[in-house]
């Protein structure tokens, strides 16, 4: 063979021997780079969708596996510049900043944001911190808050007056006193009942319906229900039956609805409908009780904010303030004027309210109607007569009333006994 054949086919063979180099290199290389991707697999396993907080969550159990790489590999890994930060595994990178993002909190300020003050952390040695650093990362318990005064009273200010913690009336709001009384009025007159619709009623009397008023004061005390629920259920039965004929069978059916409807409106907690169905001693079902209830509703097309006794009273202690037993005798006092639509439907619930303060103040401390009262309210003591008068009659007789479950409500000592006390004889008013 001649030398320039030896020599090609030495060239080839060194060529065939390069080839088969490169392609063990490569699968070499790509032999590494698959052990690197199913070690990181490992250390970080994928995960399907998750929602927001699966997202947080899983950054928060990303955090230690973080500062162990920073641990091994030394300070050439950043743990805060995982680009896998704030969002799921899976996911491409996103221009948007993530929606929660976890910084590691590296002991040589490595995660500060701004990217001088990271620089800065690298360059300098374990054992000294950059002052720009250490002026960043001061605790919060050394900012000075004494500015805090020159703000004046704080909403959030939790502190203690004369050893006793400040306390303040929802409902006194002297500002708007006035409004608040002026809008109460008129929609009392919107949401006022026919006086005379008893009449009008082919199958139900004035007794039936005391019956289940007086049976709607003892479902409120067993469910621990607001009086204001109370007012409001006895409310929507007679704006109800001022409209629809109702047989008797049904009266009950209709205050269940009724009582269910102010347990929405008022209470935090209102019972269920399974509980009404129960206290009727399953005379209804639970869909009559719905159905009962959306009739209601389309009947007084949806107006359930209607003004109250309750509501009235709370007004009169706030203009004219009484002891605790004056209130809870004008409470019962107005709890009796339910039971009778005949002939507390004629007067209005700011009416009532009145006759019932002004006869629990006279009977327990001889005092009548003040001025005070009078201007806010527009009534004088002149006007508000028959309605004491028809209000003191009933107080005499509730002893012997068939109906006794406002007088038992009130028999105990969160009323203060006030039903025990007795009623004057004669009203001597000035």
């Amino acid at each position: 063979m001649s030398a320039l054949g030896q020599t090609q086919g030495s060239a080839v063979h060194d060529s065939e021997a390069n080839i088969h180099n490169q392609e063990n290199m490569l699968s070499r290389l790509r032999g590494a780079a698959k052990n690197r991707i199913e070690n990181r697999e490992n250390v970080n396993p994928k995960l399907g969708n998750r929602t927001v907080l699966g997202v947080l969550e899983n950054n928060q159990r990303r955090q230690p596996v973080l500062r162990a790489v920073k641990q091994v590999s030394g300070p050439q890994v950043v743990a805060c510049k995982s680009e896998d930060h704030g969002r799921s595994f899976g996911e491409k990178p996103s221009t948007k900043p993530p929606a929660f993002q976890i910084h590691v909190d590296e002991p040589d300020g490595a995660c500060a944001k701004k990217p001088s003050i990271q620089r800065a952390a690298m360059d300098c040695s374990p054992l000294t911190l950059n002052p720009a650093v250490t002026r960043l990362r001061q605790p919060l318990a050394t900012i000075d808050l004494a500015m805090e005064s020159s703000f004046g009273d704080s909403p959030m200010d939790m502190s203690v007056v004369d050893s006793e913690e400040r306390s303040t009336n929802v409902n006194e709001v002297t500002e708007y006193a006035a409004e608040i009384h002026a809008h109460l009025r008129e929609m009392e007159l919107k949401s006022r009942p026919k006086a005379g619709y008893m009449r009008k009623q082919p199958d139900i009397t004035n007794s039936m319906r005391a019956i289940l008023v007086d049976w709607l004061v003892e479902v409120g005390e067993e469910y621990k229900l607001q009086n204001e629920t109370l007012y409001l259920a006895v409310n929507y039965i007679d704006r109800f039956l001022s409209s629809m004929s109702v047989l008797r069978g049904k009266l009950q059916l209709v205050g269940t609805a009724a009582m269910l409807l102010a347990s929405k409106f008022e209470e935090i907690y209102p019972p269920e409908v399974a509980e009404f169905v129960y206290i009727t001693d399953d005379t209804y079902t639970k869909k009559q009780v719905l159905r009962m209830e959306h009739l209601v509703l389309t009947v007084l097309s949806f107006d359930l904010a209607a003004p109250t006794i309750n509501q009235f009273l709370t007004q009169y202690f706030l203009h004219q303030p009484v002891s605790n037993k004056v209130e809870s005798l004008s409470m019962f006092l107005g709890e009796l004027s339910l039971i009778d639509c005949d002939p507390f439907l004629k007067y209005l619930p700011s009416q009532t309210a009145a006759a019932a303060f002004i006869l629990a103040n006279y009977t327990l401390t001889g005092g009548s109607w003040s001025k005070a009262l009078v201007e806010v309210s527009g009534y004088t003591l002149e006007d508000l007569m028959p309605c004491i008068q028809d209000l003191h009659q009933i107080y005499l007789g509730a002893a012997q009333h068939a109906q006794q479950a406002v007088k038992e409500k009130y028999k105990g000592s969160k009323y203060h006994e006030v039903s025990l006390i007795e009623p004057p004889e004669t009203l001597i008013l000035n």
